[in-house]
């Protein structure tokens, strides 16, 4: 099906604040839910007489929201490559930044007993779907409108909204956790999830003003069902995405919100000096992102993405025994590392290195397959089964690196597989011209 688009005066850089607004208040949500989840909720959501317990089961809810992150991505990206990126992108943000402000207004187990879970957790699956749209939306709408060869470098800023995010959210909990216990478990944990309600509004203004992507505009053919088109002709791609943002899906996840559990509880270290370590780590990565990008538009993406690969693998087996020196120095050197230059080298071309794996008419859709599919598949589950590993083995550190350091390999290999795309053509359709006869003969 073809037809003409709407045409509207592209600003790159308007298109990229745009999209860095989005991305700051999914991963401010992100990282407070799991921060929360490890520090707060199992006081006051999920009480119980064993602390472990009721930390899995903190750790559950935190899970739940990866279960609709697939369902965001479908249906999103299914209107978002058939109608456009930018309505999509005005109800992503909504439902985001809105079920957060909401889980701040929660009345906790102590007000209505274990309804308070289970509010916490509709909450929870509702910001799960509009996490699912996001970042295919947002990633489209920082690179769809960018020069070929500087993809990487602009699309680097769309992905500072992680470190920002989690230097923001990290900051607002370190502040709150100053607070004497009775209050912070009383009004004080709401705070930061109030918070994100005004970071919506802000979002909601700069994304109303940016007009629809160029790759978007000048493309001349829909897929009727994208998803179809994407498993009949991208499905190597999809599962090379899949396995290669594994890396980092589970190793943050392994060194954050696993590990500050398990290094409070069973290492005896302070919550406040991780929490420091790791809005120092937000900041040396908000600083390095665009210079990665920037150099994977010189060299390519996918040396640059096996890099950070290779350093989560190899940090992820000294990351606990420098955590059990109690050492501070030590401790905030290697969540540096780690974070702003392991996740860094991944996180900060994702965007790139995936969109450029896939044509205009499922590229919306690709994107959130990809990533939410290794979320749902990495993520969700990593604190979890790093507990459960830690417990079988007499709370030891060495089954959850270990199983760090078996993901990195996947993605690893996965990259190795995967072609380098950094000078690719957006707007160029390369796999629609190939599959066009096809999608006129099935109508898809």
């Amino acid at each position: 099906m073809t037809g003409t688009r709407p045409q509207g005066t592209h600003n790159p850089w308007q298109a990229v604040r745009a999209a860095f607004s989005g991305s700051f208040i999914e991963w401010y949500d992100f990282y407070l839910f799991g921060t929360a989840a490890g520090l707060i909720f199992p006081v006051l959501f999920f009480p119980g007489d064993d602390p472990t317990v009721s930390t899995i089961e903190s750790f559950g809810a935190f899970a739940a929201g990866f279960l609709t992150r697939p369902l965001g991505a479908l249906l999103f990206g299914h209107f978002g490559d058939r109608i456009g990126r930018k309505p999509m992108l005005l109800i992503t943000v909504l439902l985001i930044g809105g079920a957060t402000a909401v889980i701040g207004l929660l009345p906790t187990h102590d007000a209505i007993g274990s309804w308070a879970a289970v509010l916490l957790i509709g909450m929870r699956l509702l910001q799960g779907i509009g996490i699912g749209g996001e970042f295919g939306g947002g990633t489209l709408l920082a690179l769809e409108s960018a020069p070929t060869g500087r993809r990487g470098f602009m699309g680097s800023f769309h992905q500072m909204g992680t470190p920002a995010g989690l230097l923001v959210s990290s900051g607002v909990i370190a502040l709150v956790t100053l607070l004497p216990d009775e209050q912070l478990y009383s009004w004080g944990w709401r705070l930061p999830f109030l918070l994100s309600g005004v970071f919506v509004v802000i979002a909601l203004v700069m994304r109303s003003r940016v007009p629809e992507t160029t790759a978007f505009q000048s493309a001349g053919t829909v897929a009727r069902v994208p998803l179809f088109h994407l498993l009949r002709f991208g499905w190597k791609n999809l599962l090379l995405g899949i396995g290669a943002r594994l890396a980092d899906a589970v190793t943050f996840n392994v060194i954050n919100v696993f590990a500050i559990s398990f290094a409070t509880v069973h290492l005896g270290l302070d919550k406040q000096m991780i929490l420091t370590g790791f809005v120092i780590a937000a900041a040396v990565e908000f600083a390095l992102l665009p210079l990665i990008g920037a150099l994977s538009d010189r060299i390519g993406r996918r040396p640059v993405y096996l890099f950070g690969v290779i350093v989560c693998g190899i940090g992820g087996l000294l990351y606990f025994p420098i955590l059990a020196t109690q050492n501070t120095l030590f401790i905030w050197l290697a969540i540096v590392v780690l974070v702003a230059v392991g996740t860094g080298c991944m996180f900060g071309i994702q965007g790139a290195f995936f969109a450029e794996m896939f044509d205009t008419p499922t590229r919306y859709t690709g994107l959130g397959v990809v990533y939410q599919g290794s979320s749902l598949i990495g993520a969700a589950p990593t604190p979890a089964i790093a507990l459960t590993l830690s417990a079988a083995f007499g709370f030891s550190y060495w089954p959850p690196a270990l199983f760090l350091v078996g993901v990195c390999a996947i993605s690893a290999v996965c990259v190795l597989l995967a072609r380098e795309t950094s000078m690719s053509d957006l707007i160029d359709n390369h796999d629609t011209a190939q599959a066009e006869p096809a999608l006129a003969q099935k109508g898809l």
